[in-house]
Order: C-alpha cells, then structure tokens, then sequence
C-alpha cells in the first residue's frame, strides 16, 4: 500500500492563518489495519474526510465573526476540523467529532502545526447514545446530510447534545436533505433560519448551498419568561 500524499496549506481569517495538513486529493487510501473497513468506510468514502470542502470554509468563515463568549461549542462530522481550529485559536471552549478512525490523528498533527492548546476530541456514532460529550451551547456542522439515514440520525444526536438553551449552525451544500432536516429540528423545539451566505470570494466556485441557523430556548414559554 502506497504511503498517503499530504497537502499543506494556509487559510487566511483577517490576521488569522491556519495551517492544514489535509490529504494530497480524493484518491488517497490507508486502512493497512482494516478499521475503516471494520466500521463500514469503503475505500472509495475513506478520504472525504481528509480534504477542505467549500461548505467547512464557509462554516469557518461565519463562525470567525461569531460571539462565543463563554459557550461550549460542538463541531460535528468536522473532517480537517477547519472551524474547531479556528475557534480553538480564539482560546473557545470546542469539542471535534466525527466518525472516521483517522480524523484524531489529522487534527492532533495541525493542532500542533497551528502551535496551540489540544482539542477535545471524541470519534463518535450518531446512532450509539453511550457517549459522554455532554450537552452544548453551540452545535455546529457542514455538508453532514450526504446519507438518507443521517437524516434521522443527526437531529437525534444534536438534541441529546444541546442544553435547553442552544444555537445549531449547519452549512448544507444542497443536497435536497435539509428540509428534512428543519422538519425534524421543529420538531424538537428549534426556530429556523436560512440564509445565503454573502461573501463567498475566497472560494472558487459560487456556493449554491445555505447556512441554516436553528435556535431553542427555554426562556420564554407560552410568552411569559420562565424564572428559573
């Protein structure tokens, strides 16, 4: 099995440069052990995590002007985790998932290019409920909705991962999904919000996809504040 060809590149937020270590392309394989296999990636799916999609630097992009505060964010499905080492470089409180077996060691690799703090990270099954994330303020996500089954499986992941009060932000490429999607997330609580994203000049392509923005909170129910 040939060695994997690595890419290295900087993405540019105002004064802020990330380094990345992504794969070379899309046609990169090594899975010398099988755990990929073992957990159902086929050769053809294993390098989709390794590379740098539109829909995660316009997520990265949108969260880089984001009031973070004090909230604990959660990035889901997050690949080359663009945005949790963005956040991570503000000094944010963000946890990294995603399913892939070789993701952990990508985003220990640029965390250390990057020179900064390690994330918190857990490789996660949106159908298994024995993690411990814990609960979140701020879930956010790209280009997750490339599955019939995921539509199902993310909500349920994502409400048992957000406090009462929570914020979820989810760049959705236009897969035709994401109205599913909104149906479920209403049905959990949540108020929608769609948007254009409106500066999109450091891609090379127009982006034809949507930010949507899902907000619950427990403050106000039936109009009255609720006093806690």
């Amino acid at each position: 099995m040939s060695p994997l060809r690595l890419r290295y590149q900087t993405v540019e937020f105002g004064t802020t440069d990330i380094h990345l270590c992504t794969l070379r392309d899309r046609q990169e394989f090594h899975d010398p052990n099988g755990e990929a296999e073992e957990l159902g990636i086929s050769s053809a799916s294993w390098p989709i995590f390794g590379v740098l999609w539109p829909s995660s630097l316009v997520l990265a992009h949108h969260m880089a002007g984001f009031e973070t505060g004090t909230k604990r964010i959660l990035e889901v499905g997050c690949g080359m985790a663009l945005t949790s080492l963005l956040l991570n470089k503000r000094k944010v409180d963000v946890t990294a998932t995603d399913y892939h077996p070789a993701v952990e060691s990508f985003l220990q690799r640029n965390t250390t290019l990057n020179q900064d703090a390690d994330i918190a990270y857990q490789r996660v099954d949106w159908a298994d409920e024995r993690d411990t994330l814990g609960a979140f303020d701020v879930i956010i996500g790209s280009d997750l909705l490339y599955e019939d089954e995921h539509i199902e499986l993310l909500p349920a992941f994502i409400n048992r991962h957000a406090k009462p009060d929570c914020e979820v932000i989810m760049v959705d490429p236009g897969r035709g999904r994401k109205n599913k999607l909104s149906r479920a997330m209403v049905g959990f609580g949540y108020d929608v919000d769609q948007v254009k994203p409106e500066h999109t000049d450091y891609l090379e392509q127009a982006f034809k996809g949507v930010i949507l923005t899902y907000r619950r909170s427990s403050a106000v129910e039936n109009g009255q504040l609720s006093h806690q």
